[in-house]
């Protein structure tokens, strides 16, 4: 039976202390601020991302590089992270699969969760990829936002 390695980004809501329990990888998600380079989780905690955002600083987000034979990103719809990996992907013949099932947080995480449980059943990181991609609009989340500035950009 092959191993499939699962892996995700920060957007997750995955932290790097929980992806050690899980046995997954987070990439975290790098940030531009004031044109000054974080890591999600790494170099940047929340409580300080959200102190930036409140100080009306610039923010923008990178793409993180991919590493793993199954990457689960945020949604293709909100970054070009996705489109990125999996062009990417083409170097590695069928080693590398990236899900684009279309999910965010929460819906993202659980996508991450499902991934290991597949892994462990035996499942090949196509078939996992597949399955995922499948799945994908059956989860939906409702997000608040107090100003459109961010969104806006």
């Amino acid at each position: 039976m092959k191993k499939v390695a699962v892996i995700t980004d920060s957007n997750s809501g995955i932290t790097q202390e929980e992806a050690k329990k899980l046995g997954i990888t987070v990439l975290p998600m790098p940030f531009f601020i004031n044109d000054e380079l974080y890591y999600e989780d790494i170099t940047l905690s929340q409580e300080e991302f959200y102190r930036f955002l409140s100080q009306n600083a610039d923010v923008k987000t990178s793409q993180p590089t991919p590493e793993a034979v199954l990457y689960i990103p945020m949604s293709s719809g909100l970054s070009s992270s996705c489109e990125t990996a999996k062009m990417l992907s083409q170097d590695y013949e069928g080693r590398v699969f990236v899900v684009d099932n279309q999910r965010i947080s929460w819906s993202m995480k659980q996508s991450v969760l499902e991934a290991l449980v597949l892994a462990q059943k035996g499942y090949e990181g196509r078939q996992i990829q597949e399955i995922l991609e499948r799945d994908g609009r059956q989860a939906s989340i409702y997000i608040t936002l107090d100003t459109l500035k961010y969104l806006k950009k």
